[in-house]
């Protein structure tokens, strides 16, 4: 079995926060299966991502890549906006 080097990971993700600039925080949720129960268990994950072009806001599902730091806390970077959220009309003539 062969690994590639570059295989970097994917993930599907809510926009929670948009207050920063170039940076946006996602939850990412996931089930895991609990070790003794085996019982699956929601977990969700808070991790701060790079939007280079500032077109994310709240409520939006996005696809975010792993990448190198890029600062303390972002090693994580948008691909794409998978869906739009509806009350962008709203959040677009507030300033933030």
């Amino acid at each position: 079995m062969t690994t590639s080097k570059n295989s970097k990971k994917k993930i599907k993700a809510y926009v929670v926060k948009k207050k920063m600039d170039k940076s946006i925080l996602v939850h990412v949720k996931r089930t895991v299966q609990h070790p003794l129960y085996k019982k699956y268990v929601r977990k969700t994950t808070k991790l701060q991502v790079h939007d280079e072009v500032n077109e994310c806001f709240v409520g939006d599902l996005v696809e975010i890549q792993e990448t190198r730091p890029i600062s303390k806390l972002k090693s994580w970077s948008v691909v794409r906006i998978l869906e739009k959220c509806s009350s962008h009309d709203y959040q677009k003539n507030t300033v933030v």
